[in-house]
């Protein structure tokens, strides 16, 4: 271990010098007779520990303490002292100050603190050590990858129609398009991705007709109900993002006005869907999200 003694006393520091030799509990690095002496000494050779007089001239031990803190000293403090003032004591301990050693000096007193002193420090640093080997060995974090799934229904429940019965329609129907791997354009008539959706459930070619004309109805409710909310939304505020992004994107905007011109004047909730816009703009988006 290396230590700094700081003491006024010649005698003290002699004393301590020749109990850390002596015993061999490590090396004096330095010595200095104040803290305004030693400071810069202690910043520049980084000791282990630093032996420090409670009572000094000019800097007294405390304000030592604190001055080296504020550079950024990172040893330890062990006070040397003969004042029993328990305020003064307790208010070293909390400026970090590990251990006193009173005055006058005892031998064996200067050994055993000492000795338990560089027991913590060695173990401080076997703890530090390990967390340290542990923290490289640590697995980085693994984002999980978002599914074709999550990114529709992140872009339906921006619309506010995540819940809506269509909604599970319009996921699969995406979900197929993109596990076929179709182009932008042309995409397949509606009536056959309708098809293909209904005989993931149906088997006979009347039930397969009789569910693609309810899909195509389910899914042409929850479009409308997409456009009812996004009309709401901008009547409440023209600039909000989700109206500003979809409703021009996903629809014709004059549909969207004229829904809002109705709500506004009498509730009603009428107007055109184009449902083949709305899916071809939605394939669009999550072929960019997950490219």
């Amino acid at each position: 271990m290396r230590y700094f003694i700081v003491d006024d006393d010649r005698a003290s520091r002699m004393m301590l010098n020749h109990i850390i030799n002596d015993s061999m509990l490590g090396t004096v690095i330095g010595e200095a007779a104040n803290g305004e002496e030693a400071i810069p000494q202690i910043l520049m050779t980084q000791p282990d520990f630093v032996l420090i007089d409670l009572l000094m001239p000019h800097l007294d031990g405390i304000a030592t303490i604190e001055r080296l803190q504020e550079n950024r000293f990172n040893g330890s403090f062990i006070m040397i002292s003969q004042v029993v003032n328990k305020d003064m004591v307790a208010e070293a301990y909390e400026k970090g100050v590990e251990f006193f050693i009173h005055k006058p000096i005892n031998n064996i007193e200067v050994q055993t603190i000492l000795r338990k002193t560089e027991e913590q420090h060695r173990l401080k640093n076997s703890i530090q050590a390990i967390r340290q080997s542990l923290t490289s060995f640590e697995m980085p974090q693994v984002q999980t990858k978002k599914t074709v799934r999550d990114h529709i229904q992140s872009i339906l429940n921006d619309m506010g129609i995540v819940g809506e019965v269509g909604s599970e329609d319009i996921t699969k129907i995406i979900e197929q398009l993109v596990s076929e791997k179709h182009n932008l354009a042309p995409l397949p008539p509606l009536k056959e991705i309708y098809e293909k959706l209904a005989m993931l459930t149906k088997t006979s070619p009347d039930e397969i007709l009789k569910e693609s004309k309810a899909i195509e109805q389910r899914i042409r409710r929850t479009i409308l109900a997409a456009m009812i909310n996004l009309a709401n939304l901008g009547i409440v505020d023209y600039t909000n993002s989700e109206f500003e992004y979809y409703a021009p994107r996903y629809f014709d905007l004059t549909d969207i006005r004229h829904l809002m011109n109705q709500i506004e004047l009498d509730g009603e909730r009428k107007t055109k869907v184009n449902i083949k816009k709305f899916i071809q703009v939605l394939y669009s988006d999550i072929l960019h999200r997950i490219a």
